[in-house]
């Protein structure tokens, strides 16, 4: 079995959703974790898990949408959290790549976020896009303030030295089909030296297709080749692959267990 640990489910229409999931069921994909991205987005989130066996999901202010509206205390996501089929927090982080919020305003979500995983004990899904100097200063910050929380850099794509960072704390890295893309080699470098034991796989969804799916919408179906393209990285056969992402995964999010 593979597990797409990161993929928005419900971007897709109403009456595209149960086919977006059964091709991923026929597919061997036998978990997925839809997303939060927005505080009036949770019960969207909590209803698709409700709905699907299969379908897990977590809860949070993704940073781009930050600063659409007062970014949620660490009590209201914490409240947000409490279901259930909800296995983690998030997506937060920084982006600064686009400057549809601010930067400051992006920091203190991500603050409140890491705190909230604190206090429930569910792991973060980390969003990281030009940003991973003040990324690895707030992880340090908070766990230094907080205490330890677990923690996935969600659809890697940033430096070898954030990912060691990350890693080096106890969490994970999870990989999008980004990984399968011609020019990503230098990714496929630095995923080739990571511990087994902290790898996972993703599609985000409906974004970022793999090869050679590019150019169309993405879905969980096809995770697949993200883990082919991981496993020939490694080394690993595709048995291997399902073996080691799967159990990464269960570790990760020992809710869904």
């Amino acid at each position: 079995m593979l597990v797409d640990s990161h993929c928005h489910l419900d971007y897709y229409g109403e009456e595209e959703i149960d086919g977006v999931v059964t091709r991923a069921l026929e597919a061997g994909v036998g978990r997925m974790v839809t997303i939060g991205t927005k505080v009036e987005q949770a019960s969207a989130v909590k209803a698709l898990t409700e709905r699907f066996p299969q379908v897990w999901g977590t809860v949070g202010v993704h940073p781009l949408s930050a600063g659409e509206a007062p970014i949620p205390t660490v009590d209201e996501i914490v409240a947000l959290a409490d279901h259930p089929r909800i296995i983690g927090i998030g997506e937060s982080g920084l982006d600064y790549f686009y400057d549809s919020s601010p930067h400051d305003v992006q920091r203190e979500s991500f603050r409140r976020h890491i705190r909230a995983c604190q206090r429930t004990g569910l792991p973060l899904a980390i969003h990281a896009r030009d940003a991973d100097d003040d990324i690895a200063t707030i992880l340090q910050e908070e766990r230094e303030a907080g205490g330890a929380f677990s923690a996935l850099l969600h659809c890697f794509s940033s430096t070898r030295a954030l990912a060691e960072r990350v890693v080096a704390d106890g969490g994970y890295v999870s990989l999008s089909g980004i990984l399968t893309f011609p020019k990503s080699q230098e990714l496929r470098d630095i995923v080739a030296d990571l511990p087994e034991d902290r790898l996972l796989v993703e599609t985000d969804s409906p974004y970022l297709a793999p090869v050679p799916k590019r150019g169309k919408r993405n879905e969980p179906a096809w995770v697949g080749h993200t883990a082919a393209v991981l496993a020939k990285v490694r080394g690993w056969d595709v048995a291997k692959t399902m073996e080691i992402t799967t159990g990464n995964f269960e570790r990760l999010f020992q809710r869904c267990r």
